[in-house]
This record gives C-alpha cells, structure tokens and sequence, in this order.
C-alpha cells in the first residue's frame, strides 16, 4: 500500500514539473510548402521520370496518344474510336501532367510552388484541386480555338499554373496580404478580403506583374511556331486561356467573404 502511494505521488509531482517547463515550439518543416503542392508535384515528377527513363518509345507514344491534348481529335470527334473519344475528353485535364523535359517541368514545379502555395493555402486541398483543373480545361480550350485541327499535341501543367498566378493575385498584395503591405507571416495572411477585380487591377503592383506576364506571352506566341507533326508547342494561348479561368473562378470559389 505504501509501495502504490509513492509511486502515485512521484507521478504527480513529474506531471507538475512537465507542466511548469516552457513549451518547447514545433520544429519547422525542412520545405514550408501545403502537403497538396508536395504531392502534386511528385505525381508530376514520377510520371516524367517514368516516361523518360522506363518506358520504350512506342509505349510512350502510346501515353501522349491517350493523356496528351490533341486539337486535331475534336476535328474529327464523330469518327473516333471508343477509346479516342474517352481520351478527348479527360485529355482536358490529364495533359496537365505531361512535360517535354526536365527543364518544362522544373519550370512548372517552381512557378507552382510559388503561386500555386498561396492558393492552396486560401482555398485548401479539395478547392486548389478543382479550380487547377478548371484553369487547365480553361487553358485547353482557348488552345483549341486558336489551333483547331491542328495535329500537334499540347502538355505541361503552364495553364493551371497560370490560373494560380490569376488566383493569387486577387489576395496576395492586398493590405496585410502575404505579399501586401505590413505583411508578416502570420497565416492569416492568405485570407484577407479580397476587393473587387477592377479595385485590383488598380494597383500598381498588380498591373506591372500581368502587364510583364501578358508580354512575355506575346513575345513567345510572336516568335514561336510549331510545325505539322512537331511534338508539342508553346502553347501560349493556353497559358492566357488558364490565367482568365483564374480570375473568372476566384469569386466563385473563394472561402472568404468579399471585403465591402
């Protein structure tokens, strides 16, 4: 009896001493990156790394044949095979996850770890996932009204990523924003209002970013051309058709409600 007494009151005592010690903080994560923006990237990384390294060509011409985006299929979209139909349609989406080469994808990787975090982090995991898809559909289809028939394929994640670049934007130079004035790294800062598109486009460091962006695409659309058969292209028009998605969606989609 005595025995279970001490060892009751030794356990108090180290309960209370545990209780009186300074709390020691959590150690940062080595990347400060949302857990969506990891694991996306590594499906895209693990899908080039496969097509690249394991598969023989004609299996991998077989892959672009089904998950790229070909405008010349919806040419002939009523002459299709079953299997061709069913790719025209989520083609809109999975050519997102295709890359030309190391330095497409890297390019994507870090433009989405830049824009598409602030993004995640406002909107969550389910959200971010949605409206990256709807910015690639968006993409694809301005791809596609300029580029109709054409035989060549287009992939790249740059449609969603630049619907991120639209989506961020419309928060992240806000006051108090993660990119605005007074800006600390309080968490908070991804959901402050957001103010109206024509309130946004007011400010100066919003029009300096999208007019750069806008003539950097008109530079690439101006300077470059794929050829018939060519393997894919700068597909230019997608990366506008994904940032105007973008700030279309973001009203739509956005958790926060609008600043009056």
């Amino acid at each position: 009896m005595n025995v279970y007494r001490f060892d009751e009151e030794r356990a108090r005592r180290e309960k209370a001493r545990k209780a009186q010690e300074p709390q020691r903080p959590p150690s940062p994560r080595a990347v400060n990156l949302p857990d969506v923006i990891l694991w996306l990237g590594g499906v895209m990384v693990v899908i080039h790394a496969v097509r690249s390294l394991l598969l023989p060509e004609n299996l991998d011409r077989w892959v672009l044949a089904l998950f790229a985006f070909w405008p010349e299929k919806y040419a002939a979209f009523f002459n299709l095979s079953p299997l061709a139909l069913l790719s025209s349609i989520w083609g809109f989406v999975s050519y997102s996850l295709l890359h030309g080469g190391v330095t497409h994808i890297m390019f994507n990787l870090a433009w989405m770890a830049i824009f598409g975090t602030a993004v995640a982090r406002r909107f969550g995991t389910g959200r971010f996932l949605l409206l990256s898809a709807l910015c690639a559909v968006g993409g694809a289809l301005a791809h596609l009204a300029t580029n109709w028939g054409s035989p060549s394929p287009m992939i790249g994640a740059s449609a969603a990523v630049s619907g991120h670049m639209a989506l961020a934007i419309r928060f992240v130079y806000e006051f108090g924003g993660p990119l605005g004035v007074f800006r600390t790294n309080d968490p908070r800062a991804y959901f402050v209002p957001a103010q109206s598109l024509q309130k946004c486009f007011r400010d100066r460091q919003v029009q300096v970013f999208v007019g750069i962006w806008f003539g950097l695409n008109l530079i690439i659309g101006l300077t470059s051309s794929a050829g018939a058969g060519a393997p894919a292209s700068v597909a230019w028009q997608a990366h506008i058709g994904g940032f105007l998605a973008g700030l279309a969606l973001f009203p739509l989609f956005d958790p926060v409600p609008r600043r009056r």
